[in-house]
This record gives structure tokens, C-alpha cells and sequence, in this order.
């Protein structure tokens, strides 16, 4: 597992996931990812066989930029948030990944594009924009978090410029497996007929908790300033 993290990060109103359906509400200090276990934790992939609907689910994390924070303004002079401050407005995008499977540990990479428009065209320049790389276990708990910084640059006489950067976390195999019990019931053959034919297993507390214990995410996006997730939310 990746080394713990206590350095928390603002929370974001909430908005829409790049690319992936959790949906993300207010928390004091850390946002709050709601599983839907049923189709989320268990991959979405499903097969029809005989006895039923089977969902095949990742040991994979999935990776997604968490509301609100795949955007950031920059003002110049700062402390200023009107139309004629902005100096640079930049956004994350194209994200990448791929995940490695290890017989002791689960291995997710991401890179991504960053694409920014600055004020003026003038001299070539470099802008580093802080991001952060976060390791979520079910659905709300921060178990690793890292502060990158990705270079954009602009050639010289042009507004456009652009940067990528990367991101990665590392998760124990052990912690993404479920206990015994917990497959054997998922996985346990239901028929027509049978009392709980019709009864979803993750309608068990135990067992969902279990399931959202098992499951990761990997989350990226911009280290923003409080200044800056609120300038997001109401813009």
C-alpha cells in the first residue's frame, strides 16, 4: 500500500466525474465518492449464464477526476477574481490508464494532457500547475495522496499552451481481496424457485461494506485553493 496520507484536500460541491458515474458530495475536508456497488465495485461487466446475471468484478481501481477539480483559474494580481485578472485558465484532460496486476500488489498508472489559454500572447513561458495523485478505499476514505506539479508551456507569441504529466498508486493485493464467506456468497448458484432466488447479496450491509472495503479508486486533478474551488463552483 502507498504511505498514508494526512494531508487533506478542499471539498467540491457536487458536479460530474470525467468518465465515470460516482457522483461526489460536500465533505469538511475530503470528497466523498458514493459507491454504486452493484454496477461500480463490481467492474459493470456482466455475463449471461445459466442461473442468472454475473458481474465479473476489477481488483483494478478505477480512475476518474473528482468534480471541480479538473479545471483551475489563475489570476494576476491575485486576490483579484474578475474577468480582467485571469491571467491563465487551464484544464485536465485525455486521461490515460493502465493497471498492472502483481501477485502482491496492484499497480495503476495514468497520464493526462493539460491544455491552457493565457491572457496574452507575449515571451515564451512555463507555468507549473500543483495536482494531486489520491488512493480512495471505499468510496471515502484517503489512504495515500501525492502533490505533483505539471510544467505548461507557452511557445512564444501564442495564448495556447500545453503540458502532460503522470500520476500512480500502488495498492496491496491483499486489501482489494474479499474475505472467503463474502465470495462464496456472491458467488453461491441462485434458481428459479429457490426463497432468495431474487435477492441481490449486496443488500446485505456486511457484505457491501466488504465489497467497498475490497474497492479502490484512483483520483487526479488540480490542487486547487479554497479561493479556487469556489471561483469553480459559481463561474
Amino acid at each position: 500500500m502507498t504511505t498514508p496520507c494526512s494531508c487533506p484536500f478542499p471539498a467540491v460541491p457536487p458536479a460530474r466525474a470525467m468518465k465515470r458515474g460516482s457522483s461526489f458530495v460536500k465533505a469538511r475536508s475530503l470528497i466523498i465518492v458514493t459507491l454504486a456497488l452493484a454496477s461500480t465495485a463490481c467492474g459493470g461487466r456482466k455475463e449471461f449464464q445459466d442461473g442468472g446475471v454475473y458481474t465479473r468484478r476489477t481488483v483494478c481501481p478505477q480512475v476518474a477526476i473528482p468534480a471541480a477539480t479538473g479545471d483551475v483559474t489563475m489570476f494576476d494580481p491575485a486576490g483579484r477574481t474578475d474577468a480582467a485578472a485571469i491571467d491563465v485558465v487551464a484544464t485536465m484532460t485525455n486521461v490515460r490508464s493502465t493497471c498492472s496486476e502483481g501477485a502482491d500488489a496492484i499497480v495503476s498508472s495514468a497520464t493526462f494532457d493539460v491544455v491552457a489559454v493565457r491572457r496574452t500572447a507575449g515571451e515564451a513561458r512555463s507555468v507549473v500547475i500543483p495536482y494531486f495523485d489520491i488512493a480512495m478505499q471505499a468510496g471515502s476514505q484517503v489512504v495515500a495522496k501525492r502533490v505533483g506539479g505539471v510544467a505548461v508551456n507557452f511557445p512564444a507569441g501564442s495564448i495556447r499552451g500545453s503540458g502532460r504529466g503522470g500520476a500512480q498508486i500502488r495498492i496491496s493485493r491483499a486489501a482489494t481481496s474479499l474475505p472467503a464467506s463474502v465470495r462464496a456468497e456472491l458467488t453461491k448458484e441462485r434458481k428459479a424457485g429457490d426463497v432468495n432466488a431474487a435477492v441481490d447479496p449486496l443488500s446485505d450491509p456486511a457484505i457491501r461494506t466488504a465489497v467497498a472495503r475490497a474497492t479502490f479508486e484512483h483520483l487526479i486533478g488540480f490542487q486547487l485553493t479554497n479561493e479556487q474551488l469556489r471561483y469553480n463552483a459559481t463561474r
